[in-house]
């Protein structure tokens, strides 16, 4: 499922900066499916002449007799699109098709720990990302649109190999109760108002992840331990968006009549939004599951307590909403 874009690249010919023109119009004319040249950077970063552009320079009226024999770092593009081996290929589909118009189909370069490693181009960037999505559509969540557990699996695998990252297991605390109280159909509206919300705060930033694990858990994940302000922010607004799914009696009574786990009927709380968070700040973690178990600790600690709150790693920070 996860594809880097190293796996895609293909050798390419490569070539100094002092390189003559005319040597370059040698290599494009024996080698008339070639679209571009790297050209070897002296601070180790490569630079691009592809061959429209090339023959675009040398085709003009003077074009000819002015570059033939002079270095080709007069007519290359010394800022290229180049990224590393492991970037996943999907967000470099992104970078690409956010060039300049003259850019746009030029060629990605891919280092690996610094050093050139190919080129990957457009053509084959873009058919190999319609593969992915069609290969992830399979393992959507069809209620909500966003990653189910097989991808989940892939981006915790990713994830806990940075140095820093942060995994928050997202649900709704008396949602069954809800279900029971205003019907499945209600239900699915409110698990998908949810899915939108946390898009808005996980699934727009960028190296961040947001999953559907199923009914009413989420998982978002960050390369980074900021996560406080953001569930702060998530749980205020989700505590306002749920007024939109209660009648006025059962929000002036902040409560709902129904049938609690004992089987019996009771007075039951409004929905509230639990976060249970597991970081990389003080413990390693070398396996999904030995998060899944703190996480499952974390979570018991969530419902001990009252509302909407967020719970991070050994300190058991609760972060009510206000």
């Amino acid at each position: 499922m996860f594809m880097h874009i190293g796996e895609i690249a293909e050798t390419i010919p490569v070539v100094t900066p002092e390189t003559k023109c005319d040597e370059v119009y040698q290599l494009f004319k024996t080698h008339p499916n070639l679209e571009g040249l790297a050209i070897a950077g002296e601070d180790g970063r490569p630079s691009l002449i592809m061959r429209a552009l090339f023959f675009q320079k040398i085709g003009t009226r003077y074009g000819y007799p002015v570059y033939m024999d002079r270095p080709v770092k007069l007519i290359m593009n010394a800022q290229p699109l180049v990224v590393e081996y492991m970037e996943q290929i999907t967000e470099v589909s992104i970078q690409a098709m956010n060039r300049t118009e003259g850019e746009l189909y030029d060629l990605v370069l891919i280092t690996l720990e610094g050093s050139l490693f190919g080129a990957v181009s457009i053509r084959r960037l873009l058919l190999t990302v319609a593969d992915v999505r069609a290969e992830m559509g399979i393992f959507m969540n069809p209620l909500t649109g966003l990653p189910g557990n097989r991808i989940i699996d892939e981006w915790l695998y990713q994830f806990i190999q940075l140095e820093q990252f942060s995994v928050l297991y997202i649900d709704l605390d008396y949602f069954k109760s809800y279900n029971d109280s205003y019907g499945f159909k209600k239900g699915d509206q409110l698990i998908q108002a949810t899915a939108g919300l946390l898009r808005k705060y996980f699934a727009a930033t960028p190296k961040a992840f947001l999953g559907h694990i199923g009914g009413d858990d989420f998982i978002a994940i960050l390369d980074h331990h900021d996560f406080k302000p953001v569930c702060e922010e998530a749980i205020a607004d989700f505590e306002q968006m749920k007024r939109d799914f209660y009648t006025p009696e059962d929000l002036h009574n902040n409560h709902v009549f129904g049938e609690g786990r004992s089987g019996q009927n009771h007075l039951i709380p409004l929905v509230s939004m639990s976060i249970a968070v597991v970081t990389s700040r003080r413990q390693k973690y070398t396996s999904v599951d030995h998060i899944v178990t703190e996480a499952t600790r974390i979570k018991k600690v969530c419902k001990s307590v009252p509302g909407s709150v967020c719970v991070a790693d050994q300190e058991d920070i609760v972060t009510p909403a206000d």
